[in-house]
């Protein structure tokens, strides 16, 4: 723990994570691995808190399809920092199969695995395994309900309209009991309500500071409702995370990083938008996505030197009222010089300001 700045006092210590797409950024896609894996080597020396990454299926957004063989190998680089998807989406696995490779994850990493779910929205992604996004949300509470009787009891039987599995047992189990945290990001104040309500820990990535203090204030006061149920999904994480997530680059100079995150910035967002539009997307929101500008007027970057990302970050926490804070330190076409001297001037110079806490 470092020397504190009341910014952030009233929420109590702040944990920093990080959150990546693995977007395709011209390199080698064996390149591109062994990159995020040195990065990860360095975030687990400097005492970040965990790696969320995100699952996308078909397209540049998402050159690592499969997190799990990719968090397996985090396991085996890293000694401290936790892991997890962000998310695992449900009706792309046989729950099966996903229990028993949340289950190595964890043994492999002696308890360090963070789990992510989530229903999966893309059309598009959803399309490649026949799946309507109508049947997406029925899907996701079934599978979810065979993961976590799965990783609690070792046993699963269970018969629902889309799975049905009769008398499996399972040989083995999660190292952390009964299984590892739980997570399930989310902007729609329904959804809030009800991961709060089972103590499930949330980041969110877009949304104005204002909007996500409303946010962020409905789950702690459901929290608070519900500490007295032992029923909850995520009873067993005592302090759950309610983060916010942004890209951030940090660099010598105000100037200088603008001028490397925005040129960087705009190969990222080709990679989204390349998304949304595969999805069908005609609400012009691409248009709004692609404007660094405006995106930084509206508190959705973090952009400068270590003294700028510090006041900004002090305000980011302070009026969302985040436990969490989560940077997309990885980005476009930003080298991999670029990159690490970033979240190396982040680590050294700006988390030393704030009162947090390692894993």
């Amino acid at each position: 723990m470092q020397d504190s700045v009341p910014a952030n006092s009233a929420n109590g210590p702040v944990r920093f994570g990080i959150f990546d797409w693995i977007d395709a950024n011209g390199a080698s896609v064996a390149d591109l691995y062994e990159e995020r894996l040195k990065f990860i080597e360095y975030a687990d020396s400097a005492g970040f808190y965990c790696y969320h990454m995100a699952e996308h299926q078909g397209t540049p957004l998402g050159m690592a399809p499969s997190p799990s063989v990719f968090l397996s190998a985090i396991a085996q680089r890293t000694k401290n920092i936790r892991f997890g998807p962000l998310v695992y989406p449900l009706p792309f696995y046989n729950p099966l199969r996903l229990v028993e490779e949340i289950c190595m994850l964890d043994q492999l990493s002696r308890g360090r695995l963070e789990v992510g779910v989530g229903r999966g929205i893309s059309a598009y992604e959803l399309d490649f395994f026949d799946i309507n996004v109508d049947d997406s949300r029925d899907m996701f509470r079934e599978a979810l309900d065979i993961v976590i009787m799965g990783l609690k009891e070792g046993k699963i039987s269970y018969e629902g309209e889309h799975y049905t599995f009769r008398d499996v047992t399972l040989p083995i189990q999660p190292w952390q009991r009964p299984y590892p945290p739980l997570w399930y990001p989310t902007a729609n104040p329904d959804s809030i309500r009800w991961i709060a309500s089972e103590g499930i820990s949330t980041v969110t990535h877009y949304p104005p500071m204002e909007t996500m203090r409303e946010h962020i204030d409905l789950y702690k006061s459901v929290w608070a409702e519900n500490l007295d149920r032992p029923d909850r999904l995520n009873a067993h994480e005592p302090d759950p995370k309610y983060g916010v997530t942004r890209h951030i680059y940090v660099a010598e100079t105000d100037g200088q990083a603008l001028k490397e995150a925005k040129e960087a910035f705009s190969d990222f967002i080709a990679n989204f938008n390349h998304l949304r539009i595969l999805n069908g997307d005609d609400t012009g929101r691409t248009n709004f996505l692609a404007d660094f500008e405006g995106r930084m007027a509206d508190g959705l970057h973090i952009v400068g030197s270590p003294e700028t990302a510090t006041n900004t970050l002090r305000d980011h926490l302070s009026i969302t009222g985040s436990n969490y804070f989560v940077g997309s330190f990885f980005f476009g076409t930003l080298s991999a010089e670029q990159t690490l001297n970033s979240l190396q001037l982040f680590a050294e110079q700006v988390m030393p300001h704030f009162d947090w806490v390692a894993p």
